[in-house]
């Protein structure tokens, strides 16, 4: 890579696959990892169990936290691959959460003021990796990694955000794109699917592309 500073985010559903890919890139090209602050959201759980009386409590946390780790990537001396961005908390799972009624008008808009103020002072990322995959995908992935709590998601949730994922890419500006399908892929197993990622990523990190996988 060159060695300027460089920023990508890793975007994608739950389950999907976003934590493993960011292991093997960071491990690949030696840039350090920022994860997804999942165990900083004392919320979580509940949210699982009520999502209308906690979905508002939760994104807040969310975003406060995303925030958070986002400042401190612009200001990190070295390339980093992030897992999850700020702009997913707000374009997907809050909007979806208030599409599907669990978040009031109210909330909701001071949320959205909250994010759109925030996200003004923030640098993008020089790239996201959108990993895209199918509801029967992410449940048989979310169902092997064993999360008590995530055993309960319904496969119209994931349906709902996989739309959303696909509408806020479809009009993200802020910086190139690169969409993976990961249905049919296995970036763990598979030494040349992981190589064509990485390089894709060194390509530049430019532009808006998708990658086809052939045996």
């Amino acid at each position: 890579m060159e060695p300027k500073h460089k920023y990508v985010a890793v975007a994608g559903n739950i389950g999907v696959g976003k934590t493993t890919l960011v292991e093997l890139l960071c491990k690949n090209l030696n840039w350090e990892p920022f994860f997804e602050p999942m165990s900083e959201n004392p919320y979580l759980v509940d949210f699982y169990k009520d999502m209308e009386k906690w979905a508002f409590h939760s994104q807040i946390s969310f975003l406060i936290h995303r925030l958070r780790i986002h400042h401190s990537i612009i200001n990190h001396p070295n390339s980093v691959f992030q897992d999850r961005s700020v702009y997913e908390d707000a374009e997907v799972f809050a909007r979806n959460l208030f599409l599907q009624k669990q978040i009031n008008p109210r909330d909701y808009a001071t949320y959205r003021e909250l994010y759109e103020t925030l996200v003004r002072f923030l640098p993008p990322p020089d790239l996201v990796i959108y990993l895209k995959a199918s509801v029967e995908t992410l449940k048989s992935r979310i169902a092997l990694r064993g999360r008590e709590f995530e055993q309960t998601i319904s496969s119209d949730y994931l349906a709902n955000l996989n739309t959303l994922y696909d509408d806020w890419i479809d009009n993200f500006s802020l910086c190139p794109v690169l969409t993976i399908p990961s249905d049919n892929i296995d970036f763990v197993c598979n030494p040349d699917h992981l190589n064509l990622i990485l390089q894709k990523v060194k390509d530049k990190l430019s532009g808006s592309e998708t990658l086809s996988f052939t045996e």
